[in-house]
């Protein structure tokens, strides 16, 4: 999306960040494959700094990229302006940290990670809002992926053939009280709730780990008497929305199905729907639903 800046005379001119290249700062996941080949599609070769360990090695082969590992960061804003880097897009996750015993012989990663000590403490989107402060601070715009990719947000209401019956909804109501009351805490972003109540919480272990431990506590028999239940995720309050927004796509889909679950819950026009026709049609094939609720009051 063009962004403009406006002159003291009154017409608007391109902002300077806008002449020069898109970077994509690519985690694990689909959603920075989605959001290179959406830029290339607009005519806007990004450039690609593909994080080491965290995806295949060879998915950005058409693109300008680096592959760089976490212990040289302190090297990326040298190497963003030196391809005329004006704006980034911080896409996937990142589930690696730096390696302690390379770091000591980095004094100016360590220096720079220094920035992001305190952030780290209070939670993920707390260090996202940190780096998107950094980056900016260092004259170079940061885009929320959505804004590149804005087909990709799910829509409110059913986006499958099978919609969610009332205590489905009464589900999706509890879950999202969980997800909304440990976002704002900075834990996670997801809650599984059945039976009107929600029964387990996202952690650092991510939504996958989330669904396996939903699927244990149904093989144990801890849920017994209890059917369907609902994944609902949400952002989190007060959210960076520029990094992290909540994410599915068909292993999530067939993790939901695994744990026993009727449906998939999320928040309309704050959450990305990635393979789109391959999600939704997977959960049609199933006969799941996926379903987009409204957006909540920060």
């Amino acid at each position: 999306m063009m962004m403009t800046e406006r002159t003291e005379t009154g017409p608007t001119r391109p902002s300077p960040a806008d002449k020069l290249r898109v970077a994509v700062i690519a985690g694990s996941g689909r959603l920075p494959e989605e959001v290179a080949a959406k830029l290339a599609e607009q005519g806007r070769a990004p450039f690609i700094v593909a994080l080491e360990g965290e995806g295949p090695g060879d998915r950005f082969s058409a693109y300008d990229h680096i592959l760089m590992p976490m212990e040289e960061g302190a090297n990326l804003l040298s190497i963003l302006r030196q391809h005329d880097i004006g704006r980034i897009v911080l896409a996937g996750g990142v589930s690696r940290r730096p390696n302690p015993w390379k770091l000591r012989k980095n004094l100016r990663l360590v220096a720079m990670l220094a920035r992001f000590l305190i952030p780290l403490a209070r939670g993920d989107d707390n260090l996202l809002r940190a780096v998107t402060r950094y980056f900016e601070d260092n004259g170079i715009k940061v885009t929320g992926a959505h804004e590149i990719v804005p087909d990709l947000l799910a829509s409110e209401g059913p986006m499958t053939r099978t919609k969610p019956l009332a205590a489905d909804m009464k589900d999706i109501e509890a879950g999202h009280a969980a997800a909304r009351a440990i976002g704002l805490l900075d834990v996670g972003q997801a809650a599984i709730a059945i039976g009107g109540r929600a029964v387990t919480l996202e952690d650092i272990g991510g939504t996958d780990d989330l669904l396996a431990r939903s699927r244990e506590l149904r093989d144990h028999g801890r849920l017994i008497g209890r059917k369907r239940g609902v994944l609902v995720k949400c952002a989190k309050p007060g959210q960076e929305l520029r990094a992290d927004l909540p994410t599915i796509g068909p292993t999530t889909v067939d993790g939901a199905h695994a744990a026993g679950l009727a449906g998939i819950a999320v928040e309309a026009g704050r959450s990305f729907v990635l393979d789109h026709a391959e999600t939704i049609g997977r959960a049609d094939a199933l006969g799941m639903f996926i379903f987009g609720f409204g957006r909540s009051e920060d």
